[in-house]
């Protein structure tokens, strides 16, 4: 599944080239990596409800998640520093480009009442971020195991130096902004 590789190489880097008059085609901005980030707060009653999600995240992306732990504790939350909240998975090279594509053309177009993701979501620095607030718009999801629905946060970083050329790539990859 290269096809977006491929689209890279033969469409939007020609197309950045051209809009920002780039000297180099080093200088083009590139999808670094995808973070995918799913927190589960519940973690800290019951174990279980952690490893479903990390077989739900695991489905998802096709790689095995690291579990997180927090960093602080929070008396308001009930949670001491080391407890598991979380799971994550960073995705690089062919199961990044994978991923994405999965992302924009089949999960992101099966969302109830979906008029394009939010232009206003970037950092400053040329990154992305995505909120997602069911894991069920997956196709490997099987509606009828799922216990909790739950949400995730993915992450587009990028080489690009400031939001425009962010916006321009991931648009020029396929990302469905809303108008």
């Amino acid at each position: 599944m290269a096809r977006l590789k491929d689209k890279f190489a033969n469409e939007v880097a020609p197309a950045m080239m051209e809009k920002f008059k780039y000297s180099s085609v080093m200088e083009i901005p590139k999808l670094e990596k995808v973070i995918v980030n799913m927190g589960v707060g519940e973690a800290k009653d019951n174990i279980k409800i952690l490893e479903a999600a990390v077989s739900d995240l695991t489905a998802i992306v096709g790689q095995k998640p690291v579990v997180t732990k927090a960093k602080k504790s929070v008396s308001n939350f009930k949670i001491r520093e080391g407890m598991p909240v979380g799971a994550k998975v960073t995705l690089r090279g062919e199961r990044m480009y994978e991923f994405v594509d999965k992302v924009f053309n089949v999960a992101l177009p099966r969302v109830r009442d979906f008029r394009g993701v939010s232009t206003k979501a970037f950092d400053g620095r040329g990154n992305y971020s995505l909120g997602i607030k069911e894991q069920l718009i997956f196709p490997e999801i099987e509606y009828d195991k799922v216990e909790k629905v739950r949400g995730m946060d993915i992450i587009f970083v990028t080489t690009a130096q400031n939001d425009e050329e962010a916006r321009e790539l991931l648009r020029l990859l396929g990302m469905p902004f809303s108008k």
